[in-house]
């Protein structure tokens, strides 16, 4: 049996960057993945959805060209597309699997499952005994009881990324939530006519802001993109005509293919937790700590499989946290309110932190520092003049609460903010910053200098 420091099973985010982490420290490390390297982030996730996102902001800048002194139209084609995200995706797991074996990580391919704390089977393999465990299996979509799957008819976003999309142009979305609000905007721009079927407002279910939410929806709405509201989906039948969606109503709607946005389930199918000790809660996410273990010490769980934010982002600094307590035990805490969440849209939402009704539940007297970015030059120069930078701090001591990037971008910039979040003195690094000029990066500068005229924190942002 092979005795490793640490067995990782997944190979999505989280589980690689802990794999590579663990390795970089001089740890022994296998990881263990029953499906495609790079779990659903890369495969089915984050990865290909930026590509179509960028090939659908191109279409929708497309119809600004005229304006810039560029003739000619664009034509989108979603099986082209479909093609392109193949091809990065490869070359990026190429690149994965080929540094994990350069820093001597055992990769197995197999189903693991767990036959007492320390030791795995995998499936087809030999046994694996670990020191420490993190179990970073990520989850798998929720497919309604009411609209059960239909090959090339009704699909998850899965499997839109496993096989070329189906035939047709009309298509229903379901999904208020992130994955729904992406793909409205990605799909419209491919050249699909979609129908938009959620329950509540886009996004409603988030932590952004009433502005952010109302300039994405100015956004969508200009390139013809609407949701329809208090419109779940009641059941789906396939007939020869297509798909007919009846709507709560009772009316119906005909469609060629639907597409299932309708969220995500933590994935530990399989992997005999009891064998181990490790429990999970009512929603089937595996119960951990603020240090990430399980109720046995040294097995860990990160990113979708414990945590209900189920992002990439969040996996990617948990994993980071593991590995920093497998270390050293419990030298590092989770803290999720420093994760950047971004949804990519027809614009991008970028947040981190407390927003400014979050801020005041806990207590807090917010002071908010705002610069939009409709008179930013390089905004301007690009026509994508809309959004905005709000920074959200404690009127009493200026430490900053959190923050809010809306436009072009806003996933890049975020970062910018994110760095200095937590630190004392982050306002003052923010505004203390040299800026290139022209660019959208100046508007941190611009928010932060404006609430610190507007809100008396002169000494915490200038320092005099």
């Amino acid at each position: 049996m092979q005795q490793f420091d640490l067995i990782v099973i997944g190979s999505g985010p989280g589980g690689y960057r802990a794999a590579v982490l663990a390795a970089l420290r001089g740890f022994s490390v296998a990881i263990v993945e029953k499906g495609e390297w790079g779990g659903c982030c890369l495969n089915r996730g984050c990865v290909p959805k930026k590509a179509w996102h960028h090939t659908a902001k191109l279409v929708a800048a497309g119809r600004g060209f005229a304006g810039r002194g560029i003739r000619g139209t664009l034509t989108p084609d979603l099986e082209a597309a479909w093609q392109h995200q193949k091809r990065v995706v490869s070359t990026v797991r190429a690149s994965y699997t080929d540094y994990l074996k350069r820093l001597g990580v055992t990769t197995v391919n197999g189903r693991a499952r767990f036959t007492d704390p320390h030791t795995l089977a995998i499936e087809g393999g030999s046994p694996l005994e670990g020191h420490n465990i993190i179990i970073a299996t990520g989850s798998h979509p929720y497919v309604p009881a009411n609209l059960p799957l239909v090959p090339g008819r009704v699909l998850t976003t899965d499997d839109l990324f496993d096989a070329p999309p189906p035939p047709g142009r009309r298509v229903a979305l379901i999904g208020s939530g992130v994955v729904g609000t992406e793909f409205a905007f990605i799909l419209s721009m491919l050249g699909r006519e979609v129908l938009w079927l959620t329950h509540a407002e886009p996004l409603s279910r988030t932590r952004f802001s009433k502005p952010a939410l109302k300039t994405l929806g100015e956004g969508l709405g200009k390139l013809g993109i609407r949701a329809r509201t208090r419109s779940r989906a009641a059941r789906a039948g396939v007939t020869p005509e297509g798909v007919v969606v009846t709507l709560p109503d009772g009316s119906m709607e005909t469609v060629d293919w639907l597409l299932l946005g309708s969220g995500r389930i933590p994935h530990t199918e399989g992997l005999n937790l009891a064998a181990a000790g490790v429990g999970t809660n009512a929603a089937g996410f595996i119960e951990v700590n603020d240090f990430l273990e399980t109720a046995a010490p040294h097995i860990y769980a990160i990113g979708d499989v414990a945590n209900p934010a189920m992002t990439s982002n969040h996996a990617l600094a948990e994993a980071a946290v593991a590995v920093a307590n497998v270390v050293a035990t419990r030298s590092r805490a989770r803290d999720g309110a420093s994760v950047p969440e971004v949804v990519y849209s027809a614009l991008e939402l970028a947040r981190v932190g407390l927003g400014e009704d979050q801020a005041e539940d806990e207590g807090r007297e917010p002071a908010v520092g705002f610069a939009a970015f409709e008179v930013n030059p390089a905004a301007l120069g690009q026509d994508e003049g809309a959004g905005f930078v709000r920074l959200v701090a404690d009127m009493d001591n200026g430490e900053l609460l959190g923050a809010e990037v809306v436009g072009a971008d806003a996933g890049e910039l975020i970062q910018q903010i994110a760095r200095e979040y937590g630190n004392s003195d982050a306002l003052a690094r923010i505004a203390g910053t040299r800026y290139n000029h022209p660019t959208r990066s100046e508007e941190l500068l611009n928010a932060a200098e404006t609430l610190a005229a507007r809100w008396g924190l002169k000494q915490q942002v200038f320092g005099t």
